[in-house]
């Protein structure tokens, strides 16, 4: 047990008891405690292999390689589209953990065997972003964006041409370009802080 998980776990208000049988789970598989983005997190040496998480509407517990679990009863959740490896087992309640208690277990031990067997999640290819012209024009019409932005990694090109286009008018368009302008500059993603 890691000490500052009991410091979560006494600090969260929503989904405690449901975090407690969890951990308890988690802990039953042997696998190593930590706090790690700030919510329990279960490893196997250097290996992330089972994260505790809440959510407004439910918990979850989070497996890394989650893709690779033969998923027998069909519970295992894949948040977006965009997630390639990691999947969710969702709960609202204590009771809903204890009816699928034992399964949890055997998606717990089959996921430490699969990081002890060394598999990994064969990763799509992303497709090659295309970058809206009005996008593009937008970028060249601040000094140096538009070369920012072509020296960012892929996924942060992504994640900000998804922003910029879901922009429903020209005018929310350019303020989100300059809004941002500073970040891509500075070669930081859209989400980071």
């Amino acid at each position: 047990m890691n000490r500052k998980v009991d410091i979560f776990l006494r600090q969260a208000t929503q989904w405690h008891d449901e975090f407690e049988l969890l951990r308890d789970v988690a802990l039953a598989s042997g696998l190593t405690e930590e706090l790690k983005w700030g919510q329990p997190c279960y490893t196997l040496g250097k290996a992330n292999v089972v994260l505790i998480h809440g959510f407004k509407h439910y918990c979850a517990v989070l497996f890394f390689k989650g893709a690779l679990i033969n998923d027998t009863k069909k519970i295992l959740i894949q948040q977006t589209e965009n997630v390639q490896s990691s999947r969710q087992i969702r709960f609202t309640s204590v009771q809903e953990i204890i009816k699928l208690k034992k399964a949890l277990k055997t998606y717990i031990s089959e996921a430490i065997a699969i990081e002890e067997a060394g598999l990994q999640v064969e990763f799509k290819k992303p497709s090659e972003l295309v970058v809206p012209k009005d996008i593009q024009a937008e970028l060249k019409k601040i000094p140096g964006l538009s070369v920012a932005f072509k020296k960012l990694t892929p996924g942060r090109q992504r994640a900000y041409v998804l922003h910029f286009s879901s922009a429903k008018q020209v005018k929310t368009l350019q303020a989100r370009v300059e809004r941002c302008a500073p970040k891509i500059l500075k070669g930081e993603g859209f989400n980071e802080y």
